[in-house]
């Protein structure tokens, strides 16, 4: 593996230890609201912080974008951390939840890393390279159909005003596609369709590190990625359709007449 990648394994699989050490602990976990439906623990920010402490000791000089501490400004190398994606699943004892890391040049992602602690699985992927799950490469479906898709997607639950239009793109995905999976944890979602356990994904208002990993683990598995429009501009405003080709032009063309 690429060097940056190994240590977003190293920086992964020890914020792992801590998660489900607290699994263990829940009575201990303190928990706090970010915004509506929008919750934050004590775990989150043990994960994220010895994420960028495992990250800034091998390299000092790159800049960080991470979910609870934010901007921490540096080189044009930037480490995307979500460090528990899926914490609502978490405080429920859920146990579908991951962390996702990601490393950007020059705002272009080139490493992919999305950890399943509860099931061991490890998902990597760098620009030109493929991407794997536990060493096994990965590629999407070779799935032409959408009556034969099995789609995941994700609820606008932070964002009201998208209700009317997500409702819209799920009734006619209902009478479409073979079944849905609302699962709640998008990173662990688009690695699902690298490995061709789910055919297509689609939600709205995502932030950069729930996508940014996954994004790539995507393209290097054979997929697409992109927003409603077809701008690629996903990273940027957050919604997002990934799929094999043929499924994304099916997915791309039920959702666009929903977009005003």
């Amino acid at each position: 593996m690429h060097p940056l990648v190994n240590i977003a394994v190293s920086a992964a699989r020890q914020a792992s230890r801590i998660i489900l050490h607290s699994m263990d602990n829940m009575d201990k976990v303190k928990t706090s609201s970010k915004g509506h439906n929008d919750f934050v623990t004590s775990v989150d920010k043990k994960s994220e912080q010895i994420i960028i402490d495992t990250i800034k000791a091998a390299y000092p000089e790159h800049s960080i974008l991470a979910e609870e501490s934010g901007e921490q400004p540096g080189n044009d190398i930037t480490w995307i951390i979500d460090p528990l994606d899926g914490t609502t699943n978490f405080l429920y004892e859920l146990p579908h939840f991951a962390i996702s890391i990601a490393v950007a040049e020059k705002g272009r992602i080139q490493h992919g890393v999305i950890y399943d602690p509860v099931r061991d699985e490890l998902f990597t992927a760098s620009r030109g390279r493929g991407a794997a799950l536990n060493g096994r490469r990965l590629r999407v479906v070779d799935q032409k159909v959408l009556s034969n898709c099995l789609l995941g997607t994700g609820f606008p639950f932070r964002d009201k005003q998208m209700v009317d239009t997500y409702m819209g793109t799920f009734k006619d995905f209902m009478t479409q596609c073979r079944d849905i999976r609302r699962a709640g944890s998008a990173a662990l979602d688009l690695a699902y369709v690298a490995a061709g356990r789910l055919d297509g994904f689609w939600e709205f208002g995502l932030s950069k590190w729930d996508i940014a990993a996954g994004s790539l683990m995507i393209q290097e598995a054979g997929g697409i990625i992109d927003d409603m429009n077809g701008r690629q501009q996903y990273l940027e405003n957050g919604n997002v359709i990934a799929a094999p080709p043929k499924v994304f032009q099916a997915m791309a063309k039920t959702i666009r007449p929903h977009i005003k």
